[in-house]
């Protein structure tokens, strides 16, 4: 796989759009950091507006990160005191609102070793199966919090030309207990790798 390319990056613009629009769109994109890529099958939307679930209905401390960064940045936060979460900050100026998508699972494609010794499995299937997971199997962490991932190679979303369309089904969020009837979900119709498959959500 060639290097990433400035130019290959996904633009701040991508971000300034309908939430869910957004998260439906970075299906197949390619999230980078260091040596290690994968693609991506799997995200959930969380908004500020009626949504109890999203940090931003809840958090203070979310809605100050909002206030200082801008569309396209990283918000990396710890699940349960366990897991290291990644979602990308998007803001839609058509109606002043704001939104996360958080990453949920991904196909490893590059610097899979280093990623299957860092998770300690060698399963793709299970290697970024999660949100949880695929913090690990890229080794971002609390320093990632409110970088750019528009901005450099090392740390970025950037498109990738697919052989095929992909087919995207959606499906309620997981591993939440409010608002879990949303169908903010979006997965690559299929794939072994997602987290959770469609129509299995609880």
């Amino acid at each position: 796989m060639p290097p990433v390319k400035k130019s290959d990056l996904l633009s701040p613009g991508f971000f300034e759009r309908d939430l869910l629009v957004c998260a439906r769109e970075l299906i197949g994109m390619s999230l980078t950091h260091g040596k290690c890529s994968g693609r991506i099958i799997e995200t959930e939307a969380y908004h500020e507006v009626g949504d109890p679930a999203c940090h931003l209905f809840t958090r203070p401390s979310a809605r100050e990160f909002v206030r200082r960064h801008p569309a396209g940045t990283a918000y990396v936060c710890l699940n349960y005191g366990v897991h290291w979460l990644v979602n990308v900050l998007c803001y839609d100026p058509a109606t002043g609102t704001s939104g996360f998508v958080l990453f949920r699972a991904l196909e490893a494609v590059e610097g899979i070793a280093l990623m299957e010794e860092r998770r300690g499995t060698s399963d793709p299937r299970r290697l970024c199966s999660g949100p949880g997971k695929l913090t690990a199997a890229l080794g971002i962490g609390k320093g990632h919090h409110g970088q750019s991932l528009t901005e450099t190679p090392a740390f970025c979303l950037q498109r990738t030309a697919a052989a095929a369309p992909v087919a995207i089904e959606t499906d309620r969020r997981v591993g939440i207990s409010a608002a879990q009837e949303f169908p903010w979900r979006f997965l690559e119709k299929d794939h072994p790798g997602v987290s959770v498959r469609a129509g299995k959500a609880r």
